[in-house]
């Protein structure tokens, strides 16, 4: 995109963009209903059979440019896939991590490179799902993760642990950051950091190992640890030690998409609390009828189509290649808020009934919370806008 555009010149389309988009991945999610994450939760199991039908579908090399085999579809377009997958009730945790991640290897990976992952990857032939970044004692403090890769020879070898790696036991690849220089080597704890792209079937078994992490949400989540691992050096991504930079590159992306999965949450517990309320009879009359119930849920409505707007602004402002980190993260904190709010509003209305699993409601209303905290927490983003937007003083 020319330097030459403005901020005046990025229309927000308004309305449901993308019609067909939507249609096809209702239909693909009608396969999919309750029943279906009920049991992979009772038996803590991937949805390999969701995650095929939207590979198949092509959905997940959405981002993928064509010259690679994807669909080469802008971010607003994989923003609605996101978003009906989760306003029909399904739960896209389970591969939404393919479409943010692979923006680093084709941003910024080499041209070899894109050539022999992006392809298998834009065909389902290879899964690249896990992130490994968070460690148990940084968290949201990433320049002082502890992970190390040293090079010998023709290698990096790496030592370390990462936790919430969210399916790294049903992926093929990872794309993990590590620290190639010590941080008290560096002038800036920016710097010294590296991005590999790790092959965890060659690894797993040699110096690589994956362990289940039970949670409150079925997201497949793993500990991992390296004890040795050893990494190809031309699997390093771009630049030895810039590796927080490319991070940071894909972080808008990530926030954009994950944020739309926290608006089709909000649309589907709106939707349900609605039909809820108007066929639920007590003393006589539908409780929809009652303003109690009809505020809270009309409220969560009007929030949610407020964080779409500022989503889809966001999502605009990324595609002309301006900036767009206010309000990314701005809509990922409404997005957030109006998912648990229309979440509260649908678990109240339901009362006991919320609880029982077979409406699904407490099943959406766990995993709703988790955007509070991931992929940036609440109180972050406050802080963001306070130092960033508003020019207050640093928190942290």
């Amino acid at each position: 995109m020319s330097a030459a555009v403005k901020i005046e010149d990025v229309r927000v389309p308004l309305g449901e963009d993308f019609p067909e988009i939507r249609a096809s991945v209702r239909r693909i999610c009608a396969s999919f209903p309750g029943a279906y994450w009920r049991d992979l939760e009772a038996r803590e199991a991937y949805p390999a059979e969701f995650v095929k039908a939207l590979t198949g579908a092509g959905y997940l090399a959405a981002l993928i440019p064509e010259e690679y085999g994807g669909a080469g579809l802008p971010l607003r377009a994989a923003a609605v896939i996101l978003e009906e997958i989760h306003a029909s009730g399904c739960n896209a945790g389970a591969c939404h991590a393919q479409m943010y991640i692979m923006g680093t290897l084709l941003r910024h990976g080499s041209p070899e490179q894109k050539a022999r992952y992006l392809p298998q990857i834009a065909r389902g032939e290879l899964r690249l799902q896990a992130f490994g970044v968070t460690e148990p004692t940084t968290g949201t403090d990433t320049t002082k993760l502890k992970t190390r890769a040293v090079r010998e020879g023709d290698h990096y070898v790496i030592h370390g642990q990462k936790v919430w790696t969210s399916r790294a036991l049903h992926s093929d690849l990872m794309l993990l950051l590590a620290r190639t220089t010590p941080l008290d080597q560096v002038k800036k704890k920016t710097e010294g950091l590296s991005v590999f792209l790790l092959d965890i079937r060659a690894c797993r078994g040699k110096g690589l190992e994956i362990r289940p992490l039970k949670a409150m949400v079925n997201h497949n989540a793993t500990e991992v640890f390296f004890d040795g691992a050893r990494v190809p050096a031309e699997n390093l991504i771009g630049e030895e030690g810039r590796g927080f930079r490319y991070i940071l590159d894909g972080i808008n992306a990530e926030r954009i998409l994950v944020s739309s999965e926290a608006i089709g949450d909000a649309r589907w517990f709106t939707k349900t609390a609605v039909a809820y309320a108007k066929q639920r009879i007590v003393f006589d009359r539908p409780i929809g009828q009652n303003q109690g119930i009809q505020f809270p849920i009309a409220r969560a409505h009007a929030e949610t189509e407020a964080a779409d707007l500022l989503l889809r602004k966001a999502a605009a402002l990324f595609e002309a290649g301006l900036p767009c980190g206010d309000d990314t993260n701005m809509a990922k904190m409404l997005a957030a808020d109006a998912s648990w709010h229309a979440g509260e509003a649908c678990m109240q209305t339901h009362g006991g009934f919320g609880y029982a699993r077979e409406y699904d409601v407490e099943r959406k209303w766990r995993e709703t919370r988790l955007f509070q905290i991931a992929p940036i927490s609440t109180n972050l983003v406050l802080a963001y806008i306070g130092e960033h937007i508003l020019g207050m003083p640093r928190s942290y």
